[in-house]
């Protein structure tokens, strides 16, 4: 079946640095890079990093509210500047991706025309301290159905913040093997159990006392063959290397151009073309690409050429490509029986402008993502003996055929325990670093002294 559409995706990625946004500024920048195509992207997805003070963020909605709100307004405000440039604002149905679907309190935001996304589905690991949220990845799976059309796409977004620091490479890599173990879209654990429950049935089923010993062992076998590639698919489909679903990754990842901090003689990138220190030079060293093809990160993803810098921010400190995005391509099984689709079509991967809320530019990336049949997406369970070799290679490598790493059975289980200690700890944050918390604690001792002192006067 070739694919008879797609689907314009908008994705980017900021470090928000705790800070509110200056909505008109941002809504300008915004403004512009849409203006790069004619019509608006059908599917706009934020990754937001550092959203809050982390206070506010481990308590949740309440306190998250008026710092997202304000990402909400400006993409309103840049997608009614393209579709009324005479700054007459109409009430219509067909503005295009400025209706929220869906904010919770960590899933990234997306916007799009409502009647467009069915089954969501959120998804969260922690891995920072104790598996708290300070870092880690939230997940979003969708079904996009485009208007006017009986196909549907699933998408599956990961936005996440890696450890930081030059020298932390190794817990990056871990971070991101976190993210495949545990950011799973249903509880692992009723999996397992499940296949437990089966294979009771199984020793308690009557029929098998009716066979011979041979026989008994052959069909127990076959079943559980079939039950253990059962579970796996089921694994697999919880995970977000989903065969049937794209993939997008972004966020802040950290991955830096050096293992240490640069010494006070170093060689810093230039945006100079004539200068033997012009940035592009640097890239070779980005730790991320080496790291991914050699198989240790991003296992399976691709990535856009960068023609954009690194803001130099401090000496300290080598300026970096850490905010990036990433994609799964399309499988290289689909792309044998689909020989004349064109994949995932990349329209642009850039940097907006310096805005003086956070220390980090807003990358952003745009694609056209084919509406693809099911059917063509799931892999073969066994290959042709006229497949070569180098294809069997390729195709088993593809981590939509098998999961680099397997799924931890607790993951649902240690993310709630885990919340309850972002609830404690931010709550405690709150009170005792916050001025509102200050406020609180000064009432409380008010009370408490005029109480004493009501009390031991009467």
């Amino acid at each position: 079946m070739t694919p008879s559409a797609a689907v314009d995706v908008f994705f980017l990625t900021l470090n928000c640095a705790k800070n509110f946004i200056d909505v008109p500024v941002f809504a300008s920048h915004l403004h512009t890079v849409f203006k790069q195509r004619e019509n608006l992207p059908e599917l706009v997805v934020f990754s937001l990093q550092e959203v809050a003070p982390i206070a506010y963020s481990f308590i949740g909605s309440y306190f998250l509210n008026p710092y997202v709100t304000r990402y909400e307004e400006a993409l309103n405000l840049a997608a009614d500047a393209l579709n009324n440039p005479n700054g007459l604002s109409e009430a219509t149905d067909e503005h295009g991706p400025t209706l929220l679907v869906n904010r919770v309190r960590l899933a990234p935001p997306v916007y799009t025309h409502p009647k467009t996304v069915t089954d969501i589905q959120e998804a969260e690991v922690g891995f920072g301290a104790a598996e708290m949220g300070n870092k880690g990845a939230v997940g979003l799976r969708i079904v996009y159905e485009p208007l006017g059309s009986d196909q549907s796409s699933e998408m599956t977004f990961v936005a996440t913040h890696l450890a930081a620091m030059e020298w932390n490479l190794a817990r990056r890599n871990a971070n991101w093997a976190a993210i495949m173990r545990g950011l799973t879209f249903d509880n692992p654990e009723k999996i397992f159990n499940s296949r437990k429950a089966s294979a009771g049935d199984s020793a308690a089923n009557p029929e098998a006392e009716r066979v011979s010993v041979e026989e008994a062992v052959r069909l127990l076998n076959d079943q559980h063959n079939e039950e253990s590639l059962l579970m796996q698919e089921k694994l697999h489909n919880i995970s977000v290397f989903k065969p049937t679903s794209h993939l997008f990754v972004g966020g802040d990842l950290n991955y830096r151009i050096s293992a240490t901090s640069p010494s006070p003689d170093a060689d810093f990138p230039s945006l100079d073309p004539e200068s033997e220190h012009y940035y592009p030079y640097f890239f070779p060293l980005d730790q991320l690409t080496r790291e991914r093809l050699a198989g240790r990160t991003l296992h399976g993803l691709s990535e856009h050429k960068i023609d954009f810098p690194r803001r130099t921010i401090c000496p300290h400190r080598y300026p970096s490509w850490t905010d990036r995005i990433l994609y799964l391509d399309i499988a290289p099984w689909t792309k044998a029986r689909l020989p004349k689709s064109p994949g995932i079509k990349v329209q642009a991967y850039d940097c907006m402008p310096v805005m003086t809320s956070s220390d980090h530019r807003p990358v952003f990336f745009r694609a056209d993502v084919p509406v693809i049949d099911k059917a063509d997406l799931i892999p073969p369970r066994g290959l042709e003996d006229d497949i070569s070799a180098e294809t069997v290679a390729e195709w088993n490598s593809d981590p939509r055929m098998k999961l680099p790493v397997a799924i931890d059975p607790e993951a649902w289980g240690r993310r709630m325990a885990a919340r309850k200690k972002e609830v404690v700890a931010g709550w405690s944050m709150f009170l005792w670093s916050t001025q509102e918390g200050a406020m609180i604690l000064g009432t409380l001792v008010v009370a408490m002294v005029g109480g004493w002192w009501l009390y031991n006067g009467w």
